[in-house]
């Protein structure tokens, strides 16, 4: 099995460490020269602010519901990306970063959930960044488990058992590589679905998305 911790609403929960009056109020951090949107906690996303939308479209909407917006901290949130990387390494085989505020890790472990559980806890405990994690048998696969993660308190294992029908419920445009004009391709061919997809033949794959849409298909087999 293979983890994927994920950062929840990184950027903003790196700020609240540090100021903890941001906290259950709507929170957006800004671009370079404060453009645009980049992060938003939970409660802005709640009032209907989007991710990369220009400030000064949301900026009288954040102001109505007493929110903050913030300039970008990136020396802060590498430091912080870092502290939390070091931490999962204390306690995991092996670990790997995949960006600012995710990371996968080997979750080849006894009693699985409670030691996500006991991992989430301590990661939070000593960094003060809220965490979801997700696993399942390849990265794809975790990437998938880390999604319905956040719906089901910051935890879930998807057994290879589940996977059938956990699958057939998940959108293709939320599978980790498909990007917007081959989920739109693979609809109209008739795969509407990830199990859809991970079903679909090899030779219709490697001919309509090449070997990049193959390997995708292959992880979401388990492979």
């Amino acid at each position: 099995m293979i983890g994927l911790l994920d950062c929840n609403n990184f950027y903003v929960s790196c700020e609240r460490v540090f100021n903890p009056k941001l906290h259950n109020k709507p929170v957006v951090v800004l671009s370079n020269n404060d453009g645009s949107v980049i992060a938003r906690s939970n409660e802005a996303k709640a009032i209907g602010i989007p991710m990369g939308v220009s400030f000064f479209e949301v900026k009288n909407l954040l102001k109505r519901q007493n929110g903050i917006a913030l300039s970008s901290n990136y020396a802060l949130y590498g430091d912080m990306s870092e502290r939390v990387l070091a931490l999962l390494k204390q306690h995991v085989p092996l670990a790997e970063s995949y960006s600012i505020d995710e990371a996968f890790f080997d979750a080849n472990v006894p009693h699985p959930h409670n030691f996500i559980a006991h991992l989430k806890h301590i990661v939070y405990k000593q960094t003060g960044i809220p965490v979801s994690i997700g696993t399942g048998r390849t990265k794809t696969l975790a990437k998938v488990a880390n999604k319905l993660a956040k719906k089901q308190k910051g935890l879930f294992i998807l057994r290879d058992i589940d996977e059938e029908d956990i699958l057939t419920q998940f959108p293709l445009d939320d599978i980790w590589g498909i990007g917007h004009q081959w989920a739109i391709a693979l609809k109209g061919a008739g795969f509407i679905s990830a199990n859809d997809f991970r079903h679909a033949p090899d030779s219709w794959i490697r001919k309509k998305m090449s070997v990049a849409g193959l390997r995708i298909a292959s992880e979401l087999r388990g492979i």
